[in-house]
């Protein structure tokens, strides 16, 4: 289990780095400079939460598979900027700019994108179940 954590953490992190990457390319700044948080790591190594919710839905509609991790990504993604928030004072990531932000910590136009990347993570987690390295 702890193995399944990091590897999450740890492609969260190069999916995040990549994204903010990308996004400064189309900002016009070609160094493709990408970031993310140490925070994240942790994040994003929650995803072993999703575990069992995907072996629960697997037989569902890919809609309705990528309609329910999105809804619990913005949930997680939520109450994890609000406990930092109130742990050390900020939340690293601060949406508050956007019209489709919901308190500065989940943008809405964003659903998108999490429900990609919850489906990524069915891959994922299948992959890591079916391989001999990891366990269930």
């Amino acid at each position: 289990m702890i193995l399944r954590v990091i590897i999450y953490g740890l492609a969260g992190w190069c999916i995040e780095v990549f994204w903010t990457g990308f996004n400064s390319l189309l900002k016009g700044d070609v160094t493709l400079r990408g970031w993310t948080y140490i925070w994240m790591f942790f994040i994003y190594g929650l995803a072993i939460f999703l575990e069992p919710i995907h072996n629960r839905l697997r037989k569902n509609s890919i809609f309705v598979r990528g309609g329910v991790y999105t809804l619990l990504i913005f949930a997680v993604e939520f109450a994890t900027g609000m406990l930092l928030r109130n742990i050390i004072g900020v939340c690293p990531w601060d949406y508050s700019s956007s019209i489709y932000s919901v308190g500065g910590l989940i943008r809405l136009d964003y659903a998108p994108l999490w429900c990609m990347a919850g489906l990524l993570f069915e891959k994922l987690h299948d992959t890591l179940i079916s391989s001999r390295i990891v366990k269930a």
